[in-house]
């Protein structure tokens, strides 16, 4: 999905608030570096998508400024918190009347943990929305559409966004494994590090792997792009029944691939609530094909 122009203002505001808060820098360190922002912004190919953009500046910023962030202890921290809740939210789970829908819905609240879309994730708004999960709805034509998938499937694979949100993956998956004993399920999650994205060692710490199949896509990008990951993961996508693509960055990044998938995620940023007609942090469950927006 090519990005936006107010995807392209945001990048822009992103980064300029990100050198204010640098005092040790002064102004004409800070004009070299935005020019090089923009550069890259502008320079970009039609197509390229809005994570693709967010690793190019990453790297710009890099080689003026060093590493900003180091988000392995946030990363681990953020997973066992998640951890800790685990077992209330799967007990949630077994006693609701749909437990896949129940396990759809915790699963999508997870999304709010993005340090992509927010400077800062606010502790008390996500225990709010988990102790609002289950009162949620997901869209009713497509979730039907998504356990008739499941019905015919002999594969799915599970495209997963960030640390502490894969814990909830974790749960819907065993929900999935479940109700579809026949179903085989492999999981993707970023090749490197990518801002707080879920990578192998996470998958690690929090038990996925000793459930399914755990695979690296390749790439340090916070989505998927079919044509920069690495073959493996291509080819798992491409010849998957069902793929169910968690957040923002892979909807931006996958939507248009053309395949089977379904995307889960919350609207974070203000041009999604704004796309999507929607209220900050409300939820979005929709198929590929069915968005529609002028110019994509």
């Amino acid at each position: 999905m090519q990005v936006s122009a107010a995807c392209i203002r945001c990048m822009a505001d992103r980064q300029e608030e990100r050198i204010q808060r640098r005092t040790d820098l002064d102004e004409q360190i800070k004009a070299k570096y935005m020019k090089a922002v923009l550069r890259v912004i502008g320079e970009s190919k039609d197509g390229t998508s809005a994570p693709e953009l967010v690793e190019e500046i990453s790297k710009v910023y890099e080689s003026f400024f060093g590493k900003e962030q180091e988000y392995t202890k946030i990363k681990y921290e953020h997973n066992e918190k998640m951890m800790f809740a685990e077992q209330e939210i799967q007990s949630n789970i077994e006693r609701a009347e749909d437990p896949l829908a129940q396990a759809i819905l915790y699963a999508r609240t997870g999304n709010y943990i993005d340090y992509g879309a927010m400077d800062v994730v606010d502790e008390g708004i996500l225990k709010e929305l988990i102790q609002k999960a289950a009162q949620e709805t997901l869209d009713a034509e497509n979730y039907h559409s998504f356990r008739q998938d499941l019905e015919q499937a002999k594969t799915l694979v599970y495209v997963t966004d960030n640390c502490g949100e894969i814990v909830l993956d974790k749960l819907l998956i065993q929900e999935m494994q479940k109700q579809y004993p026949t179903l085989q399920i492999a999981v993707l999650v970023r090749g490197r590090e990518a801002l707080n994205d879920a990578t192998i060692e996470d998958a690690e710490q929090v038990g996925l792997m000793k459930l399914v199949p755990v695979v690296g896509n390749g790439t340090g990008i916070a989505g998927t792009v079919l044509e920069k990951i690495t073959e493996e993961a291509r080819k798992l996508l491409k010849e998957a029944d069902v793929i169910l693509a968690k957040g923002q960055g892979n909807f931006e990044s996958m939507y248009g691939c053309g395949l089977n998938v379904y995307y889960l995620f919350l609207c974070k940023c203000d041009w999604f609530v704004k796309r999507f007609g929607l209220t900050k942090n409300a939820g979005v469950f929709l198929r590929e094909g069915e968005y529609h927006e002028a110019g994509y």
